[in-house]
C-alpha cells in the first residue's frame, strides 16, 4: 500500500506534468491537501513529507486536528495553513475567524461581514476566496457567476479580510471537454474581476480526478484529497455531531 509520502510525491509529479503540458511553471500551482474525514495521524505523515497547507470541510473536525498536531513530538509544531473549504454557517464564523488562515467557500456577504468583524486584530487578514457555482447545481454552495462581481466588490472592501480570488467545484464528469469548459468559465470570470480592478491572484479549482484539466485552464491551486490520503473515512466523534451547521 502506498504511503502518504509516496502519494504526495506522485501528485506533485502529476502537477508538474500538467503544468509542463500547459506551458506553465509548476511552482505557480499550490497544492492543498484535503484532509477532511482523515485522522490527524495521516495529516502528520503529510506534514513530515513537507506538506503545509490542508483543507477541511467541517469546522469541529478541523479544530480537533489543529489541537492534535499542536502537540508535536519533540518540540514546536511546524507552521501549518488551514483552509476551510466547506459551507460556513453564521454560528461558526467566530471560531473560523480565530483559527483558520483561509476560507475558500465564501458565498454570502453576510458571512463575510461576520468574519471581518470577528477576525482578531492581532492576526493577519483572513485570506478568502469567493466560491462560484459554475455548474448551477442546486445541491452546491456558491454564488451564481452573474452575481459574483457585486459580491466580490463588497467582500474586497471589508477590513480584516483579503479577497484572493475564486474557488469552484464543477459537477463530476469523465468528459474532458466538459471539465475544460467549466474551468475555463471560472477562469474567464476571474480575469473579468481583475479587469474590473480587483487584485486577485488565486484560482482554486481541480481535484484528484480532474487536476490536469484545471491546470490547463489556469488553476493556481488544486485541492487533492483521495489521491493523497485514499478514500474518505466516515466522519467520527464531534465532527459527526456538527450536522448542517458546519
Amino acid at each position: 500500500m502506498a504511503t502518504v509520502k509516496a502519494n504526495l510525491q506522485a501528485v506533485r509529479q502529476r502537477i508538474a506534468r500538467a503544468a509542463a503540458a500547459a506551458g506553465r511553471d509548476p511552482a505557480a500551482i499550490a497544492l492543498l491537501a484535503v484532509s477532511k474525514t482523515h485522522p490527524a495521524a495521516l495529516v502528520e505523515q503529510a506534514v513530515r513529507a513537507g506538506q503545509r497547507s490542508f483543507g477541511e470541510n467541517y469546522v469541529q473536525e478541523a479544530l480537533q486536528k489543529m489541537d492534535a498536531l499542536a502537540a508535536w513530538p519533540g518540540g514546536a509544531a511546524p507552521a501549518l495553513e488551514w483552509h476551510l473549504i466547506g459551507p460556513l454557517q453564521s454560528n461558526k464564523t467566530r471560531v473560523v475567524a480565530e483559527r483558520f488562515q483561509w476560507v475558500q467557500s465564501l458565498d454570502r456577504e453576510r458571512i463575510a461581514q461576520r468574519l471581518s468583524e470577528q477576525r482578531p486584530a492581532g492576526l493577519a487578514p483572513l485570506e478568502v476566496l469567493l466560491q462560484v457555482n459554475v455548474s448551477g447545481e442546486a445541491s452546491k454552495s456558491g454564488v451564481a457567476p452573474r452575481e459574483a462581481p457585486a459580491v466580490a466588490r463588497a467582500v474586497a472592501q471589508l477590513p480584516r479580510l483579503r479577497l484572493r480570488g475564486l474557488m469552484a467545484i464543477p459537477e463530476p464528469s469523465g468528459d474532458a471537454a466538459l471539465q475544460r469548459a467549466r474551468f475555463r468559465a471560472v477562469r474567464e470570470l476571474f480575469e473579468e474581476l481583475k479587469e474590473r480592478g480587483l487584485a486577485l491572484d488565486t484560482l482554486s479549482m481541480g481535484m484528484s480526478d480532474d487536476l490536469e484539466a484545471a491546470i490547463a485552464e489556469g488553476a493556481t491551486m488544486v485541492r487533492i484529497g483521495t489521491a493523497i490520503f485514499g478514500p474518505r473515512e466516515a466522519r467520527r466523534g464531534a465532527a459527526r455531531n456538527e450536522g448542517a451547521t458546519a
